[in-house]
């Protein structure tokens, strides 16, 4: 099952890639932006609360969609950028096992706990 996800989360990060190159910008700019939303995990400087909080919020890909539609709907390619960024970046971590966090560990996350191969808590 976890192969599975993993595969679903991969198709939607292509699904990204794809709907960046719609966009009127230079192939660069996907890349360049990719890692953007991690900003959010400055959050862990003030507490694990916080920074489950902004990781989360930062990290959903409503939000994304939310942003993505908004862009579209206003004809405002930034938008669509932030929008497609959020998604990718959201799928391409899930891809790679980082969930949305619990408040207690940065590492506990909706996906399990991060490095634990068997998915069952330390």
């Amino acid at each position: 099952m976890n192969r599975l996800l993993k595969l679903e989360e991969l198709g939607q990060f292509l699904l990204s890639m794809f709907m960046f190159s719609q966009l009127e910008y230079s192939w660069w700019v996907f890349p360049a932006c990719l890692l953007l939303p991690d900003l959010s995990m400055l959050g862990y400087v003030i507490n694990p609360r916080v920074g489950a909080g902004l990781y989360n919020f930062f990290h959903h890909k409503l939000l994304a969609i939310a942003v993505l539609v908004l862009g579209y709907w206003l004809d405002n390619q930034a938008l669509s950028l932030s929008g497609i960024i959020l998604f990718g970046h959201s799928a391409m971590d899930r891809a790679l096992g980082y969930g949305l966090k619990f408040s207690d560990d940065f590492k506990h996350t909706h996906l399990g706990w991060i490095g634990n191969t068997k998915g069952e808590m330390p």
